[in-house]
């Protein structure tokens, strides 16, 4: 596989601070959808459960995220439904066609979501204090979060799935992949030259730090080889600078990086590239 990574370039960026700015967490035309329940919907619904690749585990789906599905047909952001990417513990991915692009649906369960794993990310988080026994709630708030993430990755400069829509629980974004199957985690390619990938993703989380951003659960498993660049993914737990733990979630995100690349041979640790980060970014816009 030849891999010629590289670099975009960079917007400004919003100003730090979204643990502090309000989330939108009321019903959505989704919720009011799925409690009218007319004929077309009923229809959609119908025809949505009993397709096959929608079956890899029914418990994703309330009427709700099925309502969900239908307003995105509705507002033009999906014209069909593909197969199964993969299978998480709080969301499933699948493809979809918009037009005549790929696209990928990453729906997140709320019936059968525990949070456990994302209990670190939302403790501290003032946004979530009045909602925390609310997955409902909690859930949507997750994936407007996640939008938001990806849209100010993007303007910083780093390589994220372009997101393309939300609707309560589905988050719509740009799938990264071929008519072969998803790209490949860093896990699972060969890597011929690790300096280079190495010194991009330090870039990328020096340009998430300027930003203001801590992603909080980055390691090779969270970055992916598409068209012979790396994507970081999954930026729904990302946190602002403000954050009560963003120092830790840090530290954490430095250990696990720096820890693949030395068996790669680069010359690197957890310790050295955090006084990286802390020599070159400006998190808070401060010079």
């Amino acid at each position: 596989m030849e891999q010629e990574y590289g670099l975009l370039d960079t917007d400004e960026s919003d100003a730090p601070g979204d643990e502090w700015e309000e989330i939108d967490y009321s019903d959505t035309e989704a919720d009011r959808i799925a409690r009218k329940r007319d004929r077309e919907f009923d229809d959609f619904r119908k025809r949505i459960k009993d397709a096959d690749q929608f079956k890899v585990e029914e418990s994703v789906f309330d009427e709700a995220t099925y309502a969900a599905l239908y307003k995105l047909v509705q507002d033009g952001h999906i014209d069909a439904f593909g197969g199964p990417i993969s299978t998480g513990k709080e969301a499933n991915v699948y493809t979809a066609l918009a037009g005549d692009t790929e696209v990928a649906l990453k729906v997140y369960r709320i019936n059968a979501s525990d949070f456990r794993e994302m209990g670190e990310y939302l403790q501290g988080d003032p946004r979530l204090e009045e909602v925390a026994g609310n997955k409902r709630a909690i859930v949507i708030a997750w994936v407007r979060r996640e939008f938001a993430n990806l849209r100010r990755a993007r303007r910083a400069g780093v390589r994220v799935p372009e997101p393309l829509a939300v609707e309560r629980n589905v988050l719509v974004m740009e799938y990264l992949g071929t008519e072969t199957g998803r790209a490949r985690r860093l896990t699972e390619v060969h890597i011929e030259n690790p300096q280079t990938a190495y010194e991009v993703i330090r870039e990328y989380m020096l340009r998430l730090y300027d930003a203001g951003m801590v992603h909080g659960d980055l390691s090779a498993f969270n970055i992916v080889v598409h068209e012979s660049q790396l994507y970081i993914i999954d930026v729904g737990q990302a946190v602002t600078v403000h954050h009560p733990n963003s120092d830790d979630f840090l530290d954490r995100d430095c250990e696990n990086v720096a820890t693949f690349f030395a068996r790669q041979g680069v010359e690197t640790s957890g310790e050295t590239l955090r006084a990286y980060l802390d020599e070159h970014a400006d998190p808070m816009g401060s010079t």
